[in-house]
């Protein structure tokens, strides 16, 4: 008898503690709900809302809704403003994102795969510490321009190709380096012993393993590159080479500011990585933790 009233008492702490749990669960998700809200889709709506409206109303600077709605008007401008710049920084954007990508992927997939391989080398600590070094030291905007314009790639879209892989190499290096580590070496001692090359053991074996890691790169360093402002600005001045954040100068004086144009051209450069994160989110997140655990 007692058994049984130990039992029922105890089946009745552990439902409460559940129910406590559950409670406590919902309370986190709704305050995380709120938090995004606040920080997200608040300021999101306040740039949509006054893209809708006229020059005037959009100066107030309020979230009201607009007495009357000028879209088409709005986004026309924008399309066709400074002779259809808009346009031509997209493709200049997307041409960037595409190239440094090709060039990222490729030579930061190749240094972590080495630095990896021969993590027990003496060299390999060096640079180990010169890679860190890259993630911690700023970049320095008047020698980088001197190096360029030595090369003849100053004012070029080579140029600045260039500059966002290596701004972005060792954030990517390293990623790679911890997803290969997943990969049992086994692999590599069963292709040499088949007659494969180190080059081709990469490319052909190496790689293709690497598919998870190289599309959380390709996902979050895209977003970087095609939303940089700074580095266009100092590497690749002139009209002729805006990108898409440039635009937004079209907008904007020292003495008067379109305040609805410059909102709505906000909205256009923000659906590319906006549609980008929305579908592939999940892929972030399974590439990022794929290589924490070593196993």
């Amino acid at each position: 008898m007692n058994s049984a009233v130990g039992k029922s008492v105890a089946g009745a702490v552990e439902r409460r503690g559940s129910a406590s749990t559950m409670v406590g669960k919902s309370l986190v998700t709704l305050i995380l709900l709120v938090l995004s809200t606040v920080i997200f889709w608040i300021p999101f709506y306040f740039v949509i809302i006054n893209s809708f409206k006229s020059g005037a109303q959009a100066a107030d600077m309020t979230m009201a809704w607009p007495d009357t709605f000028h879209v088409i008007d709005n986004y026309s401008a924008v399309l066709f403003a400074s002779d259809h710049m808009l346009i031509r920084a997209f493709y200049n954007s997307t041409l960037l994102t595409v190239l440094s990508l090709a060039g990222l992927v490729f030579v930061s997939s190749l240094a972590g795969f080495v630095l990896q391989r021969r993590e027990k080398s003496r060299g390999t600590a060096w640079l180990n510490f010169l890679v860190l070094a890259g993630l911690m030291i700023p970049p320095a905007v008047v020698p980088t321009i001197w190096v360029l314009n030595s090369i003849g790639l100053f004012k070029t879209l080579p140029g600045l190709t260039l500059v966002e892989i290596a701004l972005h190499f060792p954030f990517c290096a390293i990623l790679y380096k911890a997803f290969t580590a997943t990969i049992p070496s086994d692999i590599d001692e069963s292709a040499f012993i088949d007659g494969c090359g180190g080059f081709k053991l990469f490319t052909h074996i190496v790689f293709p393993l690497l598919k998870p890691v190289s599309s959380t790169i390709i996902i979050i360093t895209s977003v970087g590159i095609f939303n940089d402002f700074v580095n266009p600005l100092y590497f690749l001045p002139g009209a002729e080479n805006a990108t898409v954040q440039l635009t937004l100068y079209n907008f904007m004086s020292m003495y008067l500011t379109n305040w609805n144009l410059l909102f709505a051209d906000v909205v256009l450069i923000s659906i590319p990585p906006l549609v980008l994160f929305l579908f592939f989110n999940k892929r972030i997140i399974a590439g990022m933790t794929a290589g924490a655990v070593k196993g």
